[in-house]
Formats: structure tokens, C-alpha cells, sequence
């Protein structure tokens, strides 16, 4: 992992476009459309991301020296909380999530704190991701289902 800068940016924005290619592609839109509604929807996002969240760490997530995915953490006295983690397609369904949900674990449990997340209500695999990983089911808001683990419970 290593902090994400403005090089990053085109990275970033192309991982986006990733997580919403299935739902784009349901559209039926033409293709110069969903281009421009994702490059419009990243900086929506990320300009929301680093306005609401200032103090959170931005990371780049690489495998060797090649860029693979992004984690947005907010480190706060009593809990973290995981504003966002994406990866890449190709590296999906190999362990790379679940490892980095319980290095985020184990290292909130040293400090006695708590994790907590929203997932989208269309993400099965994630939520159910999340649910092995010892996460509870905090209730429904919108579209996103809030989850949050205790370091003293699981």
C-alpha cells in the first residue's frame, strides 16, 4: 500500500469505470455516454471522498510495482471506518480482499477499536465477504447496507 497522489488519478478513475462496467453495461447506452457518465461520476465521488474524509488515508493497493486496487480509510478513536475498497477485476476471487479486511482487523483490535463499512445492496459477494470476516448487519440506509465488526467479539 502507499498513499495515492494526483499521478494516481487516471488509475483511479479507470478502477472506478470497473466497479460500474455490469451496471453500464445493463444501460444500453452507447458507449461514448458511459464513458462520460463514469469520468463524471469518479470526480463526483472522489471530490466527495476527499472533501468529507480530509483527514482519511487515500491508498494505492499494488501487487509488486503495479497499481491493483484502492483502500480509503478513516482512522478514528473508537472505530475504523473503511470508506472504500476496489480492485481490479483480474485480481478479484484470490484472497487479496479478505487479507486486507483482516489486516485492517488486526490492526484495529490492537487499539481496542471497532470497523465499520457500507456495502452497496447489489454486492452479494461483498457483503457475504464481510459476513465470514465476522462483520454484523447494522441495518439499511438507501442503497447501502451499514456493517461493523468489534474487535472484542469476533
Amino acid at each position: 500500500m502507499r498513499r495515492a497522489s494526483a499521478e494516481d488519478l487516471p488509475f483511479l478513475q479507470h478502477l472506478y469505470a470497473e466497479t460500474r462496467a455490469a451496471e453500464l453495461r445493463a444501460t444500453g447506452w452507447p458507449q461514448a455516454l458511459c464513458e462520460r457518465f463514469v469520468a463524471d461520476q469518479f470526480v463526483l465521488q472522489h471530490t466527495h471522498y476527499v472533501r468529507r474524509y480530509a483527514d482519511a488515508d487515500f491508498l494505492v493497493l499494488q501487487l509488486e510495482a503495479r497499481a491493483i486496487g484502492r483502500l480509503y480509510l478513516q482512522r478514528e478513536a473508537s472505530d475504523d471506518l473503511i470508506i472504500d475498497i476496489a480492485l481490479l477485476a483480474e485480481v478479484r476471487g484470490r484472497g487479496v480482499g479478505s487479507a486486507l479486511i483482516i489486516h485492517i482487523q488486526q490492526n484495529a483490535a490492537r487499539t481496542d477499536r471497532g470497523v465499520r463499512l457500507h456495502v452497496d445492496l447489489r454486492n452479494e459477494a461483498a457483503y457475504r465477504l464481510y459476513l465470514r470476516l465476522g462483520f454484523r448487519d447494522t441495518g439499511v440506509e438507501g442503497a447501502y447496507r451499514g456493517m461493523r465488526w468489534d474487535a472484542n467479539v469476533s
